[in-house]
């Protein structure tokens, strides 16, 4: 199957002069050429594209792949990581993960938060601030976590991201606010230990692939497996896979969540201890990083036994499965009138 890959690299954005905290979710030469070996080694005939401007390029000069495996963040906006897809769906290419909806609502974690919390599923208590004048006018309890409510990769989150009374609130909010340019998240600090659980699948058919505790050693940022502490893990974060009752316990909440928000193919669900022990929906990830050796997915994955051509390959059969025995029913290269 001839399958294009859709990516923002990081150097890419770094020669256009943008800075290292506005593009540090962007990928690696490492990591395309990872999955690039990888679909190759599973009999299929990657064909790299590139980010969305590359993307739109080819598709008016009359490219067409079977299928896109889409791992593009982009740049601006609540609506970036909705992009790509929503381009490919205009001309009938099916993808890899989730579609413009889940990408754009799970992007912003105010919003996330409010379905989960619709359909039932365990999260802490929370507000998204607009304004100092709202902080101000908050009543959560304190202890309180704060950072930005759409960035990933930790970006925003420190030691200082738990706050213990108002004036501490004021402050990161203000700096948060002014730094980022978009809404801040509120909620409740939860004091118990953190796991994410990587999923497969969607629906009735997903499959959580592990449960792994992220825990920090004392060199680390407190209270915060922030930018600082994922750019040093390796002295600063230990990583293990939980089993037993409580893992059962994370798993089923995460699925949950999964299916609530109606991800698929591939990604994680992050969540945390309350003080009695129960598990809580801190926020998802349906376009997980695949860095093939720093990304907490394919860390999972490695400790549960999965190799990365592996992990590849789950996701890439979720897709397919969904699509259909024979996907090239569905999306195959095609003529698509251009806009002039």
């Amino acid at each position: 199957m001839r399958i294009g890959l859709t990516y923002d690299l990081r150097s890419d954005y770094l020669a256009e002069g943008h800075g290292d905290e506005e593009t540090a979710e962007f990928d690696s030469p490492e990591t395309i050429d990872a999955i690039e070996e990888a679909l190759a080694a599973l009999g299929h005939e990657p064909v790299r594209i590139g980010h969305l401007r590359a993307l739109g390029r080819r598709l008016l000069a009359g490219d067409r792949w079977e299928l896109v495996f889409n791992i593009a963040e982009g740049l601006y906006g609540f609506g970036r990581e909705a992009q790509v897809p929503a381009l490919l769906d205009a001309y009938g290419i099916p993808y890899v993960f989730s579609d413009p909806l889940v990408m754009a609502l799970t992007l912003h974690k105010g919003m996330a938060k409010h379905v989960v919390r619709d359909c039932g599923i365990a999260t802490p208590d929370f507000a998204v601030v607009e304004s100092l004048a709202h902080a101000e006018a908050l009543r959560l309890p304190f202890p309180l976590f704060v950072k930005p409510v759409a960035e990933g990769t930790g970006k925003g989150i420190a030691a200082a991201s738990r706050v213990t009374g108002q004036a501490g609130l004021l402050r990161v909010c203000a700096e948060l606010l002014r730094r980022f340019e978009q809404p801040v998240l509120v909620e409740t600090f939860l004091p118990g230990r953190e796991f994410t659980v990587g999923i497969v699948g969607q629906g009735d058919s997903a499959r959580a692939l592990g449960v792994m505790e992220v825990s920090l050693n004392e060199q680390a940022e407190r209270n915060a497996y922030g930018f600082h502490n994922k750019e040093h893990y390796e002295g600063l974060v230990n990583y293990r896979l939980e089993r037993g009752p409580l893992a059962q316990s994370v798993e089923r909440t995460a699925l949950a969540a999964w299916r609530a928000l109606a991800c698929r193919d591939g990604g994680r669900v992050d969540l945390r201890l309350d003080a009695q022990g129960a598990p809580n929906f801190l926020e998802v990830n349906p376009l997980a990083g695949l860095h093939p050796v720093r990304s907490d997915l394919v860390i999972l994955a490695g400790l549960a036994g999965i190799s990365y051509r592996e992990l590849i390959g789950r996701i890439l059969d979720g897709a397919l499965g969904r699509l259909g025995a024979t996907p090239k029913t569905r999306g195959a290269p095609r003529d698509v009138p251009s806009v002039a």
